[in-house]
């Protein structure tokens, strides 16, 4: 039966370093799920950074929902662990998915878009336990900043954090990454 391992931190912690890690005990056949788009010239030189930074064997991903796909993809098949890099950013596509202005948009609407962020992680969650493959999930602790000025990144940290618990209550296992350190936590 496939495992969930999830790993959170601070930014430049050294998270994805630890799961790449982390891959290397429990899998044979290794696949990346990139959640990044690359927006700017700053994301897109932080994604070759991640992809330069990954063992070249590795099947990547390029999506941050519609997991079902995966079943008729021969990589998704093939592989038996997953890494999945990153949870918030993630969470931040599907925010900007819908068409809605965070600066006045309704409690409702707010609420609606956690739940299909949420049904997103319970499909990945789901795919992967019935297909019985290995899932480390990378993701931002997002309650060790300042408090945001706006609204738009108060809303953004609200969801990210509760999101990540209910991710930690998913997983088998969780690790904070502190300074590149990583501690389990459950």
């Amino acid at each position: 039966m496939g495992k969930v391992i999830m790993v959170t931190g601070g930014a430049r912690s050294g998270k994805s370093t630890f799961a790449e890690k982390k891959t290397n005990g429990i899998g044979q056949s290794i696949s990346y799920i990139a959640t990044a788009k690359a927006i700017d010239k700053d994301m897109s030189d932080r994604i070759e950074k991640h992809k330069a930074s990954r063992p070249k064997g590795w099947h990547t991903f390029e999506m941050y929902q519609g997991f079902d796909h995966l079943l008729k993809d021969p990589h998704f098949i093939n592989s038996d662990t997953f890494l999945l890099d990153c949870i918030t950013i993630m969470i931040t596509n599907i925010m900007f998915d819908q068409d809605l202005d965070y600066d006045t948009c309704s409690l409702e609407a707010i609420e609606k878009v956690e739940a299909d962020i949420i049904k997103v992680i319970n499909g990945l969650i789901g795919l992967m336990k019935e297909q019985e493959k290995n899932l480390i999930v990378v993701t931002n602790e997002v309650g060790y900043g300042l408090v945001p000025a706006y609204r738009l990144g108060n809303i953004f940290r609200d969801i990210a954090g509760r999101v990540n618990q209910y991710l930690a209550e998913l997983s088998d296992e969780v690790y904070l990454v502190v300074s590149g350190i990583p501690v389990k936590i459950k």
